[in-house]
């Protein structure tokens, strides 16, 4: 089977991106927007419209395999790729990358991402983003030339059994983590709710009091309005560094402060994720395997999970070969060819790290669901729900995706099929 046409179509993502950096300085929140000067490279604005770009491609028996470039909600961030416009990429998808695609016999999976995921031109390899949907575009193709759905090219390619069981998934609040949170609740989402706490004034608080007001209110929330007692989430929240901002990166101040909010979340796990942001990637696992030290001595079970400054599937690597966390995000595009991402989850689960398939918000539908799959077939620990900050919507795409695949996997154990 080999690829006919391939085509690049410009679009909408779920959300926006938003400079960080303007944010954590105190950019003022008006409505959806956001006023200020933007601080990050490439941004007009503190928040723009996101995008992606999807990448088509026409397989001789008429099939069309799908992938979508997206990048995260905070580029240029922590050690991250700079802002992805499709306008700035497309040329080069047109005149360097499509003589590529044309042509090509799909072959394994893993031996075309490769070829892409290592591609440079003038001295550069290619934004994480372009990598990441071409790499989507590459397993689609190849689950479509075999007859089979991704989930079984993966574990086909990377010697794993196939497991037809659900991954647990982690909702997302954004800045509504009240409504939001009542509807995870309602939909008995396994991990909760994100929180979007990356503003010390208006979400953490000054003395951290705004957060702990929060948890309390939330685990009351859970046990007034779930429906039997059965139902024990758990409690995930970002904090974007803000919680190493109150207590001026002190591994013992920010540990005292974590452990005190053990008795608040009660018999709810609790997990925080990004609890401190160093600036750079060597201090940062220094200051979180500190943290973690000191959690342990006292006697605390809070979790704390690595995000800024752990993108790379080598970061990864060196975040789990330190021991500097229990838990690291691995964020999908930000990690380039969705092999890496797999790949990652897997060095996680060899090397007794929680591995948590995160990504974000202003990913697409498209990718969403790719993601799912390689979530079942690698065994992620949780798998975030996306696109969008609604919660709703993303949810439902990576839910139902995942009941999709979880039925083709039994019906082919069970029947042959």
């Amino acid at each position: 089977m080999k690829v006919v046409k391939a085509l690049f179509v410009p679009g909408s993502s779920a959300f926006y991106f938003d400079d960080q950096k303007a944010i954590k300085a105190g950019a003022p929140h008006d409505g959806a927007l956001y006023g200020g000067k933007p601080e990050t490279p490439g941004f007009r604005a503190v928040r723009i419209a996101g995008e992606a770009l999807s990448i088509l491609l026409l397989l001789e028996d008429g099939s069309w395999a799908l992938g979508d470039c997206a990048a995260v909600q905070y580029s240029g961030a922590g050690g991250r790729d700079p802002l992805f416009l499709a306008a700035d990429y497309l040329p080069l998808l047109e005149r360097r990358i499509r003589p590529l695609l044309e042509g090509a016999e799909v072959g394994r999976f893993r031996d075309m991402a490769s070829r892409f995921e290592a591609l440079e031109f003038d001295g550069r390899r290619l934004h994480t983003a372009v990598r990441y949907g071409l790499s989507q575009a590459l397993l689609h193709a190849r689950a479509l030339a075999t007859h089979r759905i991704m989930t079984e090219v993966i574990c086909e390619e990377y010697g794993l059994p196939v497991v037809a069981e659900r991954v647990p998934i982690f909702g997302q609040s954004g800045d509504d983590r009240y409504i939001n949170a009542d509807k995870m609740i309602m939909k008995r989402v396994d991990v909760l709710p994100h929180a979007l706490i990356n503003n010390v004034k208006t979400k953490l608080g000054q003395e951290g009091e705004l957060l702990k007001e929060y948890i309390g209110w939330l685990v009351n929330r859970i046990r007034t309005a779930r429906t039997d007692e059965s139902y024990v989430p758990t409690l995930h929240i970002d904090v974007y560094g803000t919680i190493g901002i109150i207590c001026a990166l002190k591994p013992g101040r920010v540990a005292d402060y974590l452990a005190s909010l053990e008795p608040i979340s009660a018999e709810f796990p609790l997990y925080i994720e990004g609890p401190v942001d160093a600036g750079e990637k060597p201090r940062q696992i220094e200051l979180l395997a500190a943290i973690r030290r000191e959690l342990k001595a006292k006697g605390s079970k809070v979790k704390i999970v690595a995000d800024e400054w752990c993108n790379t599937y080598e970061d990864v690597v060196d975040f789990t070969d330190a021991r500097c966390c229990d838990q690291v995000q691995i964020k999908t595009p930000d990690l380039g060819g969705i092999q890496n991402t797999i790949e990652a989850v897997l060095y996680c689960r060899n090397h007794g790290m929680e591995a948590y398939q995160g990504g974000t918000c202003n990913e697409t539908e498209i990718s969403a669901r790719t993601c799912v799959h390689a979530a079942v077939a690698a065994r992620a620990e949780r798998l975030l729900a996306k696109p969008g900050m609604g919660f709703d919507e993303g949810f439902m795409i990576v839910r139902n995706e995942m009941e999709r695949v979880i039925a083709v996997l039994r019906a082919r154990a069970g029947k042959g099929v």
